[in-house]
């Protein structure tokens, strides 16, 4: 029975417990976090222990592994020590906002074979699985285009858009990793643009809440992202994979498929899924299940703590494009 540690009592912390609460093949050991009112309730209603160091909760002797769900600037602390302790780790990205950071965090875990898997959590959608399913079988030939569209229902407060290490970082992270795993290539060069069509106030943190970036592949493959803070409609993903022999595309989830038709309206729809916590509620169980089966197992996890770096990469390209106004080579 693998024991596991989760660290941090936020909104991320509480969907991992949850699921390891729910997983048959692992005991929930302990929930750590300084916040003593968020880990107590999280801890008595899951039935653990309750810790308020995460230091000493990674050391426990009942903890075989640990998932990290803290905030960005413990990642990589934490992560080291339970390397050096031999415990696997899933942790939220990033692995830090500061990409020296992380790549010195990188090399440590590489040098002491750490077992560490980034939770870039939207690669275990079942929709995007069964995406890149179709394209590993040939379904569409030769991948030639990637469009990924991406866009919140609404503007986070200034004050916590302050600490998210900006959209790139936060926000378009994801899109970077998926864009990888889509084309099958790396990206090689990256262009982007960025506006503040919500909020002008973004100016005073350097950020943006409406941006595009191009990606393109050694071979020539292309992707195209786009984002927005602000979508008010509802939370929008979408993928579009076009091949040389077709294409493959998800659509939006709702919380019914039901569709109305009446003398005023026609094909009448429930509104889209409030925000990721609904729509990715699958992805976060599939991506610690396959994070758990693996290192039961002993086997390779699915993602690596250097997919993590190599998308933070790509959000510090775009950055620079955006501040050169010119196309950037990736170079990592």
């Amino acid at each position: 029975m693998l024991r596991i540690a989760v660290l941090g009592a936020g909104r991320i912390a509480n969907i991992h417990a949850a699921n390891v609460a729910a997983n048959p093949n692992v005991q929930l050991s302990v929930i750590a976090d300084p916040w003593r009112e968020g880990v107590d309730a999280l801890a008595a209603r899951l039935g653990c222990a309750a810790a308020y160091d995460c230091a000493e909760a990674i050391a426990r002797d009942d903890v075989d592994a640990v998932v990290i769900g803290t905030h960005t600037d413990t990642h990589i602390d934490y992560m080291l020590r339970a390397v050096k302790l031999g415990k696997p780790v899933l942790c939220e990205k990033p692995i830090d906002l500061d990409f020296g950071k992380a790549a010195q965090a990188v090399e440590e875990v590489e040098r002491l074979n750490g077992n560490v898997m980034l939770g870039f959590n939207r690669r275990f959608d079942p929709d995007t699985l069964q995406m890149r399913k179709a394209i590993a079988a040939g379904e569409i030939g030769e991948v030639r285009q990637v469009i990924i569209t991406s866009r919140d229902p609404g503007l986070a407060s200034l004050d916590n858009l302050k600490h998210s290490g900006g959209i790139f970082r936060d926000m378009t992270i994801h899109d970077f990793d998926t864009a990888r795993t889509l084309l099958g290539e790396e990206p090689v060069e990256v262009i982007a643009i960025a506006s503040r069509l919500v909020d002008p106030d973004l100016a005073q943190l350097d950020d943006w809440d409406s941006v595009m970036v191009l990606l393109r592949t050694a071979s020539g493959k292309q992707c195209h992202i786009n984002c927005c803070r602000e979508a008010v409609y509802g939370y929008d993903q979408r993928l579009e994979v076009f091949g040389s022999k077709g294409m493959i595309l998800n659509d939006n989830h709702r919380p019914s498929s039901v569709r109305t038709y009446s003398a005023g309206q026609t094909e009448v729809r429930e509104p889209l899924l409030n925000f990721f916590l609904e729509r990715y509620a699958d992805s976060y169980r599939i991506e610690l299940n396959q994070f758990i089966d693996a290192v039961r197992a002993h086997q390779p996890l699915p993602t690596t703590a250097r997919d993590g770096l190599k998308a933070l990469h790509l959000a510090n390209c775009a950055l620079e494009s955006i501040r050169t106004g010119r196309a950037v080579k990736v170079e990592l």
